[in-house]
């Protein structure tokens, strides 16, 4: 894949003219600041795949890749319809709006959880400094949803929809962390015979996923042996990938802010 531009390295370019998003979001991988509650959440989130079969699950093994970016797209949609509703839908739809809420809000719960499971697998801190911000706004939009359902269950209609635009707004802002995370540190599990196809620059260097061949998918890279419980935690080296070979587990992510995409 391609980066934009003509630079590709932190030193190369002008600080200066890059987008006002990137430079906010190289801050943001770059605050300090959080990695005390990077700390605080990193005993959960390995408690939390422990349990190689439920880790499996989480991850989305069955599937080849990470069910968390898939799981997204309900509690989203189905919020952003609500908007729809209340925008265009007329009192008519009021009930109908209500319910998708509601079924956004209990779509959260199955998306979060495999979020922290994501996030556990991560080992470089950049993107888990961004992921606790991510979590954290997740937390505060599916806040504003609730009390939008119970203010709608309880005829306050107005006040539903003001909530409901809030949470939106956080939602949004959150889910381009999200995208952050996912398209431009490259933060998700997979199995190892997509890493073997289409490699990404830190597994290459690591000595994962290169190939024999494109059509067979057999990777010749050495290999780590099964990524430690210690790793799940963020305890191991930042900027490291693991690929297990037998479990399906594969953890990216890459230190370079920069990096090639």
């Amino acid at each position: 894949m391609a980066t934009y531009g003509t630079t590709s390295t932190p030193e190369a370019g002008d600080a200066g003219s890059r987008p006002a998003m990137v430079e906010a979001m190289l801050r943001l991988e770059h605050a300090e600041a959080l990695d005390r509650w990077v700390d605080r959440l990193a005993p959960a989130a390995a408690a939390l795949v422990r349990d190689q079969k439920v880790a499996d699950l989480l991850h989305g093994r069955a599937a080849g890749h990470a069910a968390h970016p898939v799981l997204t797209d309900v509690p989203i949609g189905t919020w952003t319809s609500a908007f729809l509703l209340d925008l265009i839908g007329g009192r008519r739809s009021r009930p109908a709006a209500r319910r998708l809420i509601g079924a956004g809000i209990l779509a959260a719960v199955p998306t979060a959880v495999t979020g922290l499971a994501e996030w556990a697998a991560t080992s470089d801190q950049p993107s888990r400094r961004v992921g606790v911000v991510h979590a954290a706004a997740n937390t505060v939009g599916l806040v504003l949803y609730t009390a939008s359902y119970r203010a709608r269950g309880r005829g306050h209609h107005l006040r539903g929809v003001v909530l409901s635009l809030a949470g939106l707004g956080v939602v949004g802002g959150s889910g381009y962390l999200g995208a952050h995370l996912s398209l431009a540190r490259k933060v998700a599990t997979r199995d190892p015979a997509f890493a073997a196809q289409v490699p990404l620059p830190d597994e290459v260097a690591a000595g994962i996923g290169t190939t024999t061949g494109a059509a067979t998918g057999t990777a010749t890279g050495t290999g780590t042996g099964t990524a430690s419980l210690a790793q799940a935690a963020g305890l191991a080296p930042t900027g490291t990938t693991a690929d297990d070979g037998g479990t399906g587990r594969h953890v990216g992510g890459t230190e370079d802010p920069t990096a090639a995409i």
